[in-house]
This record gives C-alpha cells, structure tokens and sequence, in this order.
C-alpha cells in the first residue's frame, strides 16, 4: 500500500469552511416571566434521551416553562437505575442555559401534590402545536408532566433561534458527568496509543437483533432466543418478522464478520486499530473471532481500563454507552454497523466539531455483495475491494444540508422518514466562514 493511499484511509474529507454558528440573535431575549413547570420524563437508550432532553429544553422555550431537571428511563431494556447527575453534568446544564431557559433541580415543594397535566406530547410537531394548543394548558395547571420525550419537536421549520438552541443544549450544555468525560478522553488517549484508530459502533447485541428481528448467521437455538425476547417485551410492537426481507433491504446490523470484509476492501490494514463501541456482543467471542482473526488489535473499553477504574460505571448501561460516545467523537473515523440513535448522535457531533470521518456502510448494497461471495460469484479482493470504495466515496461524512422527507410520504410517516435533527446539524447551527462571521463560542462536549 502506497503511503498516499494510507494517508487516503485516514483524511477527512474537505469541511468546505463550515463551522458552528449557534449564538442566539439580537432578538432572542433571556427568558420571559415562566408560566409554570415543565417536568419531563426521558425514554430510551442514552441517545434517545439526550436528544429528548434538548428538545424538551427548546419546547420550554416556547411554551415559557421552567424546566425541571429531567427524569431518566430506568424501565426501558437496560434497567438502569442512574439519575441525570450521574450522567450529566448537573451545573453545567442549568448555567449554560440561563439565559435561554430557566432549569431547577426540583419541584418547588407547594407544587408536589399539585394537580398536573401529564401529556404524551404529539409526535414531531412543530411551533403551533407548542404555542396554541399546548401553552393553552397553563390556564388550568402549573404543572406539565411530558411523559415521553423522544421525537415529540419537529426536525425542521422551526424559527432559527429554537434550531440553534437545540444545539447549543446538544453540544454545550449536555455535557456528561464530570468522571465520565476524564475516563472517555482516557480511554481516546489510550486507543491514540496504538495510532490512528477506527471507533466502530458494533450494533450486534442482543436488544438490537431481538428488536429488528436479524437472525441471519446466528444458529436455531439464538433465533429462537430473540424471537422470544421480543415477544415478552410489550411495548416492542412488531411480533412476526421476515429476518431475510429485513436483511435484503438493508435493515439489519452487518454481522462482525461482514464488517471485517467490508473494512478490508476498503483498505484498512490488519494492523488498525479498533476500538468496538458496543455493549456485549451477542454470542461472544463466537461471532467476534472472524472480526478479530482479521484485525487483532481489536481494543474495547474493558480492554483499554482496569476493573478499577470500570468499577463505577459497569452496571450502568447509560454510563457505559457514555464512555463509548466519547471514544467515538474522539476518533479517526468512525463507522456504524447500522444507523441507530447512537450512531446518529455521534455523525452529527463529528459532523459540528468539523466533519471527522465517518464511513456510514451502505448496507443494502453490501449484503448483496457479501450473499455473491457466500455463493461462489464473487471473491475477496480488487475487484470486491473497487466496488466497496466507489459505493462508499460520498458516504463519509462530508457537508450537506439535512435531509427532508422522503418525497411520497404523508403525515407520521413523512416526519419520520426525515433525517433526524442532531444527526445533521446543518444548516441550523453550521455556516460558511467565509459567509458569514465565525462564531467563537466554546463548544464543549
């Protein structure tokens, strides 16, 4: 391999000059007189909440609420009982929102048992909703109680000033807690050790393929495992489930051994480093060893850190997923397995901190490729290897404008086939250098 095809591997591509712009406008004033409390219970994964947790800081926004710390999910699939001072950082969130939305830890005690609206926020809706229905409410209660926050605010059409709030909540005011920031950078310099280094987020755990109903290399009696995994969680709707027709149309997480090929056709040497961003790899070092027997510096982080220093986070699904976020933001690319909230908030981050590489595997594409190889038709090498990188050349993380909705689609389904906000935070909160002043506002993580 030549040293600029090597280089090639590592380079990000062009930012085209585009940095943050989240500073509020001269006409975005600090809060006005709050009209009552806005108590927010977050649900899902780590990701899900976060993003959550931003847009219920933008919806108090509109609706002049105070925001009352949030509640974390601890009934979702990872029972995780840490509240949000564990994993966020506490203070930092209540001052670096001060001036756009008032945030206390608690309800003021005279308002505990006082009568509340508790509301199932209408999904992906947009300033009317918030303003005319919603703020409605503050006639009759002092207390709104949101009893889920994901996908509850609108991706796009929203005034500027509340896009750019999002984000400075998302990239400056969502920082994780104080003990989680020092050991993920600990973690990113142990893995710079070993050189430039991939995060892979490595979707392959159990609640993934329970979930999505994925199957395919996994034996009868695994099957058989998830089928009723699935079955016993409630509020997983979907039952019956073709794990061909899902993997055909690119719906599944690529296999451990998929992404070993998949790597190497594109290039990426034996001696990479890798660092696998995941809980616990269904099935072990069973499914793990034709990823591993193709890149052995395979590094995680109960690789990189001692018990000890583990110690704290390891029964927290939250806090765990935390240290690999870091990981990932930090890398030198970044790939996903498959396009979960996790992988969206981490493009989106790599994507505002200056367009880091990320390689976003084109799925549907792939397993085609890799069924050609299983029959016979296709074999690893130059020919697989031109094919993988010509699909891959425009999926690495380069600037461009947020997605809409995929044309034909109505109502639910429209908003949801939208590019999720935080995975692609232009144009709200990225602009041109060279159009327009650069905003030097700390961004933290």
């Amino acid at each position: 391999m030549s040293d600029s095809w090597f280089a090639k591997l590592w380079k990000p591509p062009s930012n085209r000059n585009f940095v943050p712009c989240v500073a509020p406008s001269s006409s975005f004033l600090p809060p006005s007189q709050s009209r009552g409390y806005l108590l927010v219970h977050a649900n899902g994964g780590l990701n899900q909440m976060r993003a959550g947790i931003c847009d219920m800081v933008a919806v108090a926004r509109l609706i002049n609420a105070t925001l009352v710390i949030p509640q974390l999910d601890k009934r979702s699939f990872w029972q995780d009982s840490s509240n949000f001072s564990d994993v966020f950082d506490e203070e930092n969130f209540i001052h670096a929102l001060a001036n756009d939305v008032e945030v206390v830890k608690k309800l003021p005690k005279e308002l505990m048992t006082a009568a509340k609206a508790v509301i199932q926020f209408r999904s992906w809706s947009g300033l009317d909703y918030y303003q005319d229905e919603i703020s409605h409410m503050w006639d009759k209660y002092q207390v709104i109680k949101a009893a889920k926050s994901d996908s509850r605010l609108a991706n796009n059409n929203l005034p500027p000033d509340i896009q750019k709030l999002r984000c400075r909540a998302f990239y400056e005011a969502l920082r994780f807690a104080p003990r989680i920031e020092a050991l993920g950078k600990l973690l990113a310099e142990r893995m710079r050790s070993y050189g430039r280094y991939i995060a892979l987020h490595l979707r392959y755990e159990k609640d993934m393929l329970a979930f999505s109903g994925c199957t395919y290399g996994l034996s009868s009696v695994e099957s058989d495992e998830l089928a009723r995994i699935r079955e016993n969680i409630s509020y997983w709707k979907v039952k019956e489930i073709d794990p061909q027709e899902q993997r055909a149309k690119g719906y599944c997480p690529l296999t451990p051994k998929e992404v070993g090929i998949f790597l190497s056709s594109l290039g990426y040497p034996s001696n990479t480093p890798i660092y696998v961003a995941a809980g616990a790899i269904y099935g072990g070092g069973s499914h793990l060893s034709d990823l591993e027997s193709r890149f052995p510096i395979l590094l995680s982080k109960e690789k990189l850190a001692s018990a000890e220093e583990l110690e704290p986070f390891k029964d927290y699904a939250s806090q765990m997923a935390a240290l690999d976020y870091i990981v990932s933001v930090e890398s030198d690319v970044f790939i996903p397995s498959y396009l979960g909230n996790m992988a969206r908030a981490v493009e989106g981050h790599r994507r505002f901190l200056g367009h880091r590489k990320t390689i976003n595997p084109n799925r549907k594409d792939l397993v085609q490729l890799f069924d050609k190889i299983n029959r016979g038709s296709l074999k690893e090498g130059k020919k697989l290897s031109n094919i993988i990188v010509e699909i891959h050349k425009r999926r690495q993380g380069s600037p461009r404008r947020r997605k809409g909705p995929i044309p034909g689609t109505r109502g639910v389904e429209r908003f949801r086939s939208e590019e999720a906000f935080y995975e692609n935070p232009l144009p709200d909160c990225l602009c041109q250098q060279e159009h327009k002043e650069l905003d030097n506002s700390p961004v933290h993580r």
